[in-house]
């Protein structure tokens, strides 16, 4: 109920950090789901079924290696895999950092290599360096730190 009413009784446009989060929304009646951690080879399977079901399942990635893994398993009927590029910004959980070079290489293999397959629908970042903060200042230092780093890197 509260998804539903987060997102204005459309269904659509939610995150989800596990896939039994993702396939119990999905049951009820959600098709627009992005899976907000880099996909693992061992959750490939489950990952395949949700975007094979869903108009719209959505995935993160951080690594050429995850990159190959996705189009060594295309999605079949038509469909694709739709990958947000996972940034680092402080968090140190995962996600490539914005300012190493390979994250500007690793951006533009999933946009121009095979976007039949694997198409690059944006960057995602998440403060979960905030965990730790003590007040309102110290969060906002976060958001605007994060906030740079991703304009700076979409920019590049």
């Amino acid at each position: 109920e509260g998804a539903e009413l987060a997102t204005g009784g459309t269904r659509r446009g939610i995150v989800v950090s596990t896939l039994a989060e993702a396939r119990f929304f999905a049951a009820g009646g959600f098709d627009d789901i992005l899976y907000a951690f880099p996909v693992p080879r061992w959750r490939l399977a489950e990952c395949s079924a949700l975007a094979q079901s869903l108009q719209q399942f959505q995935v993160l990635l951080d690594s050429p290696q995850g990159l190959e893994m996705l189009l060594q398993n295309p999605l079949p009927g038509g469909k694709r895999w739709l990958v947000w590029l996972k940034l680092d910004c402080g968090n140190g959980r995962a996600g490539i950092r914005p300012t190493d070079p390979e994250a500007l290489a690793l951006a533009r293999s999933i946009a121009q290599g095979s976007p039949e397959l694997v198409t690059l629908v944006g960057v995602y970042a998440h403060c979960g360096n905030t965990y730790g903060c003590r007040d309102i200042p110290a969060i906002q230092a976060i958001a605007r730190d994060t906030t740079a780093a991703v304009l700076e890197f979409v920019t590049a």
